[in-house]
């Protein structure tokens, strides 16, 4: 099956594989898009995993994304499994004709995220890559002042990720935590926070880290310590844990820069804490009404990540996050996992 761009003459044909703990984000996402968009299969391994997403959707169910490649048709295959299979998974999907959409992060090794690039653009389809925080209104804003030049030179950025995941979390999906399914507290849970460094003031020039597996039964760390110094010259720093007592305690940014100062805190960068400059301008009434309540870590950046994703696919955007934007957070963190591995700084890019 080979799909030809622009689809404007009917709703864009979605199937996700991986029916587990995000994949009710993407159901929703495409719930809001009724009318452009539509899921036409599920996938998953896992028999009652799979007859529920099939009970809630109303889409064909599949085994295998095997069978779901040659009994759905399917124009976008969306991944949401465990984060070491996205890139067989996509290398398989743009064999068949299939655009692709990989949750976070889209591989955890460097040489299979470059092998998931490749064969897409081989395939002649595309490749997302999920990063829906930065549509959130308030980095929307944080980027935009970035961009007009409002901090003058940027000298510091800090980066908290203060969450918890008890071991019951890993446990219940033994994947989690691996270093070849899934990598540990950076990336997973913290790569979009890696990605809001790269993406607001990047790129980043080198990487000192520690990590720690203090207390969970895993491979891969539950806290770690990340510095960076940034191309154009500031210094940043990303402090990560899943160990803190009871509930996520903060998701938060705070930049300071020559002529002002933002923090972006809350448990996931949804309230605009402070944001000052020398200069005020009249989009700054904008900021009290950017900060918003959110019922878990993730936002409500899916189905803006899904308006980009299906308005390229007919035609009238350009990807926001392409795989090649993906593979920019994913060489950061493994940069880091180097520096904390050996007790060396490692620059970028990497070299192997």
């Amino acid at each position: 099956m080979k799909n030809s761009l622009p689809i404007v003459d009917r709703p864009i044909r979605f199937a996700l594989v991986g029916c587990g703990r995000i994949s009710a984000n993407h159901i929703e996402a495409l719930r809001q898009h009724a009318g452009r968009a539509e899921l036409v299969a599920v996938c998953d391994n896992r028999p009652e995993a799979l007859a529920a997403a099939v009970a809630k959707t109303g889409a064909s169910g599949f085994a295998s994304l095997d069978a779901l490649l040659a009994g759905s048709s399917a124009d976008i295959v969306t991944l949401a499994t465990p984060s070491g299979l996205h890139p067989q998974h996509a290398i398989r999907a743009a064999a068949a004709g299939r655009h692709v959409l990989s949750e976070k992060p889209m591989a955890t090794k460097w040489d299979e995220g470059m092998a998931m690039v490749r064969a897409c653009r081989d395939a002649g389809v595309k490749l997302f890559v999920v990063k829906q925080n930065r549509l959130n209104p308030t980095m929307q804003l944080l980027k935009k002042a970035i961009e007009a030049g409002r901090f003058g030179a940027i000298y510091m950025v800090n980066v908290n990720v203060f969450w918890t995941r008890p071991q019951s979390y890993y446990d219940d999906a033994p994947w989690r935590g691996r270093w070849d399914l899934d990598g540990g507290a950076f990336l997973n849970q913290a790569s979009h926070y890696v990605d809001m460094v790269d993406w607001l003031v990047g790129p980043v020039d080198n990487v000192h880290a520690y990590t720690a597996t203090l207390a969970r039964d895993i491979e891969a760390e539950d806290t770690g310590v990340m510095s960076l110094r940034l191309r154009k010259g500031g210094l940043a720093s990303i402090n990560v844990t899943m160990l803190t007592h009871g509930k996520n305690f903060e998701g938060s940014i705070t930049i300071l820069g020559e002529r002002g100062t933002v923090r972006i805190g809350g448990v996931a960068v949804n309230q605009i804490q402070h944001w000052e400059f020398d200069e005020a301008l009249p989009e700054d009434a904008a900021v009290k009404d950017a900060s918003y309540a959110t019922p878990s870590v993730y936002g409500f950046g899916h189905p803006l990540y899904y308006d980009n994703v299906i308005g390229t696919l007919r035609g009238e955007k350009h990807a926001e996050v392409d795989g090649y934007e993906g593979l920019r957070s994913l060489e950061v963190v493994l940069a880091g996992y180097r520096s904390a591995r050996d007790g060396v700084r490692v620059g970028l890019p990497l070299v192997f």
